[in-house]
């Protein structure tokens, strides 16, 4: 099950995050997004303790969304040790994501 990634969460469990952690930053009006939601799923189940996976919600944390420089949605970002490694925007592939964050 993919984490919910908020504005009151975001600095303990990504940016203190002693593993690697994919933040989808989505919003529920953007179809694309949709489409981005089951990948993220099975992404996080696959990926099991080796790192984390989840969503943030830009409307509903516009804080977090802002500190990142969000403006296209999707986009996915990597982190390791608080600090981006990688970022795509729009629809992304399960099987490149996963191979990204297992080079981690």
């Amino acid at each position: 099950m993919a984490m919910e990634f908020t504005d009151q969460n975001f600095e303990q469990e990504v940016l203190k995050g002693d593993k690697p952690v994919l933040v989808d930053f989505w919003a529920p009006w953007c179809g694309p997004c949709q489409t981005m939601g089951p990948i993220i799923s099975e992404l996080a189940a696959e990926m099991g303790d080796k790192a984390k996976v989840g969503k943030l919600n830009v409307d509903e944390n516009p804080d977090t969304a802002a500190k990142f420089g969000i403006m296209s949605i999707p986009s996915i970002k990597i982190f390791k040790d608080g600090k981006v490694v990688k970022e795509f925007v729009g629809v992304q592939n399960k099987d490149s994501l996963k191979a990204e964050l297992g080079n981690l």
